[in-house]
């Protein structure tokens, strides 16, 4: 937890490196950006400008979602792509590590999961949007390195995460994760990925992706992760007791469409989907477990069971009807 020493010191690091940028305009303090899930994150404007800033929580160790640097590495690697990122204009490796790049204006609203007054039409057009901004991700060659994630070890870290949570939560897991495990598709030529990628994780100006956020988990690896975890979020009913109507979301259908551009079908796509919601299971499983056991007190986390099983139950109809 940061104090405001640490904060304090953290500023002092920033406008010291951004003062050329602005010499003579004044700093404003650094502020917490609400809803950052991995290191801190925070806002500071120097006169008309304004930048986000994520560091390293004081006395944690760079690893995980807690590598700034990592993630500053890929947005200086998408730079100047057909993928909108925000522009990074400063890092600092020096403990605790942090990197500043500029704060884009735009809304990240998940349609099916967050409270919203969107036009559903204005969420259509952005969906269908950013399929083609993900075939753009896929399709860029950014010279980066990093651990490559291949459908069986995708399978087997979820697995484990899946296992982690009571047998209770997880109605019917040990027969999807069996059913995963004897159907592993050979795997693509591994692409950049995010990992996360869907439009609560973009920022929108009117019908247009602004910048692609939240690279924490980003690798190289087959892209039909990436594309089955994208299309889990155009349906509100895979999300019992959470979801919320939206008329006229493309389906899943429409947004492969979009993707592809008219390329060749893309193999085993059902197993992918399927993994994308042994993963959300998973996720949400560990949430409601971690709330239970008084780690992290959430009540909101207990209206997660009904999809947690509509998760496992739909992955194992998916798998069935590509058998």
């Amino acid at each position: 937890m940061s104090t405001t020493t640490d904060v304090t010191a953290l500023a002092g690091r920033v406008r010291e490196r951004l003062a050329a940028r602005h010499p003579g305009v004044p700093f404003a303090e650094l502020r917490t950006l609400p809803g950052g899930h991995s290191g801190l994150t925070y806002s500071m404007a120097a006169g008309p400008d304004s930048y986000v800033v994520k560091a390293v929580p004081p006395g944690q160790k760079p690893v995980g979602r807690n590598d700034v640097l990592r993630q500053a590495q890929v947005l200086r690697a998408l730079a100047g792509s057909p993928v909108p990122v925000p522009e990074v204009f400063a890092v600092d490796e020096r403990e605790p590590a942090w990197f500043a790049m500029e704060f884009v204006d735009g809304e990240a609203v998940e349609p099916v999961l967050d409270e919203h007054r969107l036009d559903p039409g204005l969420c259509r057009t952005r969906m269908l949007a950013l399929a083609g901004v993900l075939r753009e991700l896929h399709g860029t060659k950014t010279g980066i390195t990093s651990e490559l994630l291949d459908p069986a070890g995708e399978l087997e870290r979820w697995g484990r995460t899946m296992r982690a949570v009571p047998e209770n939560l997880r109605p019917g897991a040990e027969e999807l994760l069996s059913r995963l495990a004897s159907m592993v598709p050979d795997g693509m030529p591994p692409t950049l990925t995010h990992g996360d990628f869907r439009l609560g994780n973009v920022l929108c100006r009117g019908e247009r992706p602004a910048a692609v956020v939240d690279w924490e988990i980003w690798g190289l690896g087959d892209p039909r992760i990436d594309l089955g975890w994208f299309l889990l979020f155009a349906d509100h009913r895979n999300f019992p007791r959470l979801g919320r109507p939206v008329p006229g979301l493309p389906t899943e259908e429409e947004l492969l469409a979009a993707y592809t551009d008219g390329r060749t079908e893309l193999p085993d796509l059902a197993w992918f989907r399927a993994l994308a919601r042994t993963k959300m299971a998973a996720i949400m499983g560990h949430n409601l477990r971690r709330h239970r056991e008084g780690k992290h007190h959430d009540p909101d986390q207990e209206r997660l069971p009904p999809t947690i099983a509509a998760m496992i139950r739909t992955a194992l109809d998916i798998l069935a009807q590509r058998s």
